[in-house]
């Protein structure tokens, strides 16, 4: 299992890291998501084959870019 911390300046409440999170769980592989809108960050954790680069590709997909 693999775990990122990511970096979205989009979030600005607990509505935008609940729509992340609603998104990401239905990507095969996602194991966990957690958000912080405070700190603007989510933290998600996957298993293999699901990668870093397609999870921030599909964040970039629903309008919210990873900046890390």
């Amino acid at each position: 299992m693999e775990k990122h911390i990511f970096n979205i300046p989009n979030i600005s409440c607990g509505h935008c890291v609940m729509a992340i999170k609603n998104e990401l769980t239905e990507i095969k592989g996602i194991v966990t998501v957690e958000g912080n809108p405070a700190e603007k960050q989510i933290t998600v954790e996957w298993d293999a084959p699901l990668t870093l680069d397609r999870i921030q590709d599909f964040l970039k997909d629903i309008n919210y870019p990873a900046t890390t």
